[in-house]
């Protein structure tokens, strides 16, 4: 899918408005973040943000070895 976006003024800001189908493809809304990815094609707007998900794997992995220790430490 390819669409144009305007970027518009907002205040003494520069914003992208983004169309009700594309925030609803993309499972966001109104107040969410969202990252700005710079890739070899140029750069790609996604609510993933990657260093969020390498820190939730080091913290799963954690929690699957030290499984035992953080139940005792729950009780």
């Amino acid at each position: 899918m390819t669409k144009k976006l305007k970027l518009t003024a907002i205040g003494n800001s520069t914003g992208l408005i983004l169309p009700k189908e594309i925030l609803e493809r993309m499972r966001v809304g109104r107040g969410d973040e969202l990252c700005v990815l710079e890739t070899a094609d140029g750069y790609e707007i996604t609510p993933f943000d990657p260093e969020f998900a390498e820190q939730m794997e080091i913290a799963e992995e954690i929690m699957r070895k030290d499984r035992d220790l953080l139940r005792k430490l729950a009780e």
